[in-house]
C-alpha cells in the first residue's frame, strides 16, 4: 500500500491551500482515507476522514466549516482544501489509511487517528501570520 500526498507549502494567514493523497495497493472502498495533522510538539490530531463506501464524512472541530474533504474514486484520490488558513493550522499533514468496519469508522479514526494502518510521508504547511 502506497499513499502519496502532495500540496503542502507555505501561505499567508486567511489563504487557501488544497492537499491531495492518491492511494494504491488497496481496495478503495474497503478503507477510511483521513488527514492526520501533528504540529511541533503535539500529538497528531485526526482532522478529516472521507469512506467512498457510503460516502462518510467527518471532521474534527478545529477545522469544520473550513476544511473540506473530498475525493476522486476513480483516481483513488483524496483532497483536502483548506481555506481561511490559521497559522495555529501549522503542522505536518499526512494521509492515512484504515479499515472501514462500519459507517463511523471514520469518526473513531479522527479520534483515535494511532490506529490507522496506513501512512504517507507527509507534507509541510506553514501558515504565516
Amino acid at each position: 500500500v502506497q499513499l502519496v500526498e502532495s500540496g503542502g507549502g507555505l501561505v499567508q494567514a486567511g489563504g487557501s491551500l488544497r492537499l491531495s493523497c492518491t492511494a494504491s495497493g488497496l481496495t478503495f472502498d474497503d478503507y477510511v482515507i483521513g488527514w492526520v495533522r501533528q504540529a511541533p510538539g503535539k500529538e497528531r490530531e485526526g482532522i478529516a476522514s472521507y469512506s467512498s463506501n457510503g460516502g462518510n464524512i467527518y471532521y474534527a472541530e478545529s477545522v469544520e466549516a473550513r476544511f473540506t474533504i473530498s475525493s476522486d474514486d476513480g483516481k483513488n484520490t483524496v483532497y483536502l482544501q483548506m481555506n481561511n488558513l490559521k497559522p495555529e493550522d501549522t503542522a505536518d499533514y499526512f494521509c492515512a489509511a484504515g479499515s472501514r468496519i462500519t459507517a463511523y469508522s471514520g469518526r473513531v479514526y479522527n479520534s483515535n487517528p494511532v490506529q490507522y494502518t496506513y501512512w504517507g510521508q507527509g507534507t509541510q504547511v506553514t501558515v504565516s501570520s
